[in-house]
């Protein structure tokens, strides 16, 4: 009987373990990459998604320390607000208020996600480390950004943890406790340590995403999943155990508990790929999946303005993942809910000809029409959508609406296969994007600092070069 490695008493660490902690370690791109401007753009949307979510009660009530009165002079500064906090709470901070409105950058495959959301532990720690006399400068964040990104989109692409019930952002954790690890001074046993165990800590469910328990949770468990990345990273420089088998163990390793056995394995070489390639959300605020179906909306808008109360039916095609995850009838009962319903995005945009993070709340909700369009809808998957969904070389997110009227007329049939804000469409996208970031800066400073702020974000090279204490200061209300 061939004995099974994994039965192995001091097991080697998981290959992905050491993978992935050598390529934090090693990896730097050239200054003048692709990738390094795209980071840079991402990093001024993240952050002004951060300043939009400010706006809403619902996020701000979460922020600061835990308990009234226990800050941390010296510590991490939450951007948009006064907050001083430890480097675990302020990434928890950061991180729900670039997730908060379902707005910042996307990675779609065989797992969802946003790669935006491990900014939050990322300038969590290199503002804490800048204040502690380190040299710091957003040079590392954009490479750091440029890492996790590609730890969590490459285990995205062909791994589903949403097919076994798990929600994404275990894959923020995931890389954030290797990049955290890095930055806070770690070699490759410490990586390992904290990859080790963010495997370990398991995953949290998909519940709080999906009917009838959608909740603001959503929203928040991107700041929970970053900031336990960095609390791994700080245990793990205190020599705190690893856990080398924590994926592979027979019987008690991730593989075997939660994901039925399959080995967890990188689709490609770690590099730049997935910054190379990321979403961004520049339309409007919605689950990606949806971002080409409220486009066609748009289009089709004044077009039916005005007949919108003699529809007789609308028909979505949209992509399999499209129609499983957002494809809801019924009542709504939040925002959380509303903001991950296909129908309820496309019956604000056909009826307003827009759709913004204010069109989720209750009042806005209370429009009877948005309902009464939802129910003379029909969401069917297009195979084709499907395959190019998944194709490497498209990576398409294709949408169609068309309309149809009692009287026996209809719309045109709107197809949109690429979103504003995809690579093909990058260039399109450039200035609307600014736009945005420039809207959420002047809704919370000064023009003097809006002027600042947006003249560092034109030029890579001097915002690459500014340390961080002064950048995040920049930021700070």
């Amino acid at each position: 009987m061939t004995e099974d490695p994994r039965d192995a008493r001091c097991p080697a660490p998981d290959p992905l373990l050491t993978g992935i902690a050598d390529y934090v370690l090693t990896f730097d791109p050239a200054s003048e990459s692709p990738a390094m401007e795209t980071a840079r753009l991402c990093l001024a949307d993240s952050l002004g998604c951060a300043m939009l979510a400010l706006g809403f009660p619902a996020c701000t009530k979460l922020l600061g320390p835990v308990v009234p009165g226990a800050g941390m002079p010296g510590g991490a500064r939450v951007p948009g607000t006064g907050y001083e906090l430890d480097p675990v709470r302020a990434a928890f901070n950061i991180g729900a208020m670039i997730r908060w409105l379902d707005y910042n950058d996307t990675w779609l495959a065989a797992e969802w996600g946003h790669p935006s959301d491990n900014l939050g532990g990322i300038l969590a720690v290199a503002d804490y480390l800048s204040r502690q006399g380190r040299g710091i400068l957003v040079r590392d964040v954009l490479r750091r950004m440029i890492q996790a990104y590609e730890v969590q989109g490459v285990l995205a692409l062909e791994n589903g943890f949403n097919r076994v019930g798990l929600d994404h952002v275990l894959l923020v954790r995931v890389a954030t406790a290797a990049v955290a690890t890095a930055m806070l001074g770690g070699g490759r046993d410490e990586v390992v340590n904290a990859l080790s165990n963010a495997w370990i800590d398991g995953g949290a469910l998909r519940a709080y995403r999906h009917a009838p328990n959608t909740g603001p949770r959503k929203s928040w468990a991107a700041g929970d999943a970053t900031s336990r990345g960095v609390w791994l990273a700080l245990h793990s420089l205190r020599e705190e155990t690893s856990y080398p088998s924590a994926l592979s163990a027979r019987q008690w390793g991730f593989q075997d508990v939660l994901f039925r056995g399959r080995e967890i394995a990188l689709a490609r070489p770690l590099g730049s790929y997935v910054m190379e390639n990321i979403l961004f959300k520049v339309s409007c605020p919605a689950e990606f999946h949806a971002q080409t179906a409220v486009e066609a909306a748009l289009r089709l808008h004044p077009t039916v303005k005005d007949r919108l109360d003699g529809t007789e039916r609308i028909e979505i095609e949209t992509q399999e993942a499209g129609k499983r995850i957002i494809d809801k009838t019924g009542p709504l009962s939040n925002p959380a809910d509303r903001d991950h319903c296909l129908q309820y995005m496309v019956a604000v945009a056909l009826l307003k000809g827009g759709l913004t993070a204010e069109d989720y709340e209750d009042q806005a909700a209370a429009e009877p029409r948005i309902d009464e369009l939802r129910e003379k809808m029909r969401v069917v998957e297009n195979d084709r959508f499907t395959r190019d969904y998944s194709d490497p070389e498209k990576r398409s997110i294709a949408n169609a609406v068309r309309v149809f009227f009692r009287d026996g007329e209809s719309t045109e049939r709107v197809e949109v296969e690429y979103p504003l804000g995809h690579r093909r469409r990058r260039a399109e996208a450039i200035p609307p994007l600014r736009a945005k970031f420039e809207r959420a800066v002047s809704a919370r400073f000064a023009p003097r600092t809006v002027e600042r702020i947006l003249g560092l974000f034109d030029s890579t090279q001097e915002l690459a070069a500014m340390p961080v204490r002064e950048f995040i200061d920049l930021w700070i209300a």
